[in-house]
This record gives C-alpha cells, sequence and structure tokens, in this order.
C-alpha cells in the first residue's frame, strides 16, 4: 500500500481510523483506502452515515455562532478530527477578531494535518492528547498559552462522546473538564443514540458491529443517558434535541430523516 505523502511516519495505515472515516464522510481527502473500506461497510447497514455527520458540522457551526454572540471567544475542541472547509477556527474568527481555537485529537494523521492547516495562525493550535485524559488536555502549553481558564470557554465534544464505553468514565472526564472551566462557559456536545435514526436497531448494530471491529466501539446511549453529561450547567433553549432543531438557520422539513439521528445541546456553566 503506498503510503501518501502527507501521511506523518510511523502512521500504520492499514488501520482504519474514526477521525479518518469522519473525514470521508464530509468528503474529505485525508483518509486511507482501510478507512474508506471500513465506512463503506458501514454505510451498507446505515447509507446516511454522511447526511449525519453533515448535522453535527451544521449544528457545530450553529454553536460556534451562538458562543461568539453569547460573549464566549475561547474553544477548546476535543476529538476535532481532520480539519474541514468550515472549522471551528474559522467560523469563530470570522465572526471575532478576538477568537482563540485549540483543538485536541489522538489521530495522529489529525494532529499533523491540523498542524499543517493552523501554521502561521498564533490564534490556533493543536494538542495531541486523548479525551479520556483530562489533565494532560487542561496542562497543555498549548492551553496554557491560548487560553485563559479564568474567562469563559466553550468546551466542544461533538461526535466523540459516543467512541467511549462507560469503562472510560466519560461523565467524570466531562465533570473534570466543566470543573476546570470558568462560570458562564459553554459545554457544546453531540451523541449518536437509537432515537431518531430513520433504520432498525438490526441495521444500527450492523454499523455498531463495524466499529466494534476496527477496536473503536460505538456506543448508543439514550436521550437520559446523554443529558447527564450536562450535569453542573443550564442547557439552553431548545434543550437536547436532533442535531437540525438546534437553532436552526433554515426549516427543517428541508433535512434528510438521517440528520435528525442522535441529540445536540448547549449547556453553560453556572
Amino acid at each position: 500500500m503506498e503510503r501518501p505523502a502527507w501521511a506523518p511516519p510511523g502512521i500504520d495505515i492499514s488501520v482504519p481510523s474514526v477521525s479518518r472515516m469522519y473525514d470521508f464522510y464530509l468528503g474529505g481527502s485525508h483518509n486511507f483506502e482501510v478507512d474508506r473500506e471500513a465506512a463503506r461497510k458501514a454505510m451498507e447497514f446505515l447509507p446516511g452515515l454522511p447526511k449525519i455527520m453533515q448535522a453535527n458540522r451544521a449544528f457545530m457551526r450553529r454553536a460556534v455562532r451562538h458562543a461568539v454572540a453569547d460573549g464566549v471567544t475561547q474553544f477548546l475542541d476535543i476529538g476535532s478530527g481532520i480539519p474541514t472547509f468550515g472549522n471551528v477556527h474559522e467560523i469563530a474568527q470570522a465572526a471575532t477578531d478576538e477568537a482563540r481555537v485549540v483543538y485536541v485529537d489522538h489521530d495522529p494523521v489529525a494532529v499533523a494535518h491540523s498542524r499543517a492547516v493552523l501554521d502561521g495562525d498564533d490564534r490556533s493550535a493543536v494538542v495531541a492528547a486523548d479525551l479520556r485524559k483530562p489533565r494532560e488536555i487542561l496542562h497543555s502549553r498549548e492551553v496554557a498559552e491560548l487560553l485563559d481558564l479564568d474567562r469563559p470557554v466553550a468546551l466542544l465534544l461533538v461526535a466523540v462522546l459516543h467512541f467511549l464505553e462507560d469503562d472510560d468514565e466519560p461523565a467524570d472526564a466531562v465533570a473534570e473538564l466543566l470543573d476546570a472551566l470558568a462560570p458562564g462557559s459553554l459545554l457544546v456536545l453531540t451523541h449518536a443514540a437509537h432515537e431518531g435514526i430513520p433504520a432498525t436497531e438490526d441495521r444500527t448494530g450492523g454499523v455498531v458491529d463495524v466499529y466494534r471491529d476496527i477496536r473503536n466501539p460505538l456506543v448508543m446511549r439514550s436521550r437520559d443517558e446523554i443529558a447527564r453529561f450536562f450535569d453542573g450547567t443550564e442547557l439552553l433553549e431548545p434543550g437536547l434535541v436532533p442535531m437540525p432543531l438546534w437553532r436552526p438557520d433554515s426549516p427543517d422539513e428541508e433535512e434528510d430523516p438521517y440528520a435528525f439521528s442522535g441529540f445536540a445541546g448547549v449547556g453553560r456553566k453556572a
């Protein structure tokens, strides 16, 4: 298998990556054939997966614009993946010159490509770290240099928590991150769920099996389970809802049915 010039040395390009599969769903070019093969296998069960990912990104952009309008100009995006057009720093910086963004991911390709995209941008940075280890993120040089944790920060956990199993204690990780942030900070979150997907649980289970086979278990939590991640915050209107229903830019009847899979919400720390 030929290694692309942009692939960092030492990357095993024979093993699929969640972030590179996500890049493929979004129409990106920073993925390998092994990622495309796994993504296509998942799409055999849920052909609307690209629509779900697009709805995730659209929600994220609306939430970032809301944060800036709310006076929050600092962003910590964990599980940020591979930058595509209209990513957090582009949306935030278009809205305010004061925007500061730190991306966090544990995929070396995502980190390397993020660094290339952000080269020369002194208002944004990327950290190679894992959501399971909040202290490494919070104590990183990039966070120390770019973010003032005594002022509100928007913590973005978009399409990442469903890759943490209960044994990983994801609620504790979220709570530890929120505890380090100032009052007025925002938690921006999306999460996969069986609810809302226009397919049977058997077909959804087929997708779960694909991710389990590549050693990245996909955990479908209920709405009530997802809501617990917002403990310690006040959910902003309209609450925890399907992604297109969170402060939409256009009528929801224009959305593909798959876009309503899973839930999205924004909470403000008191």
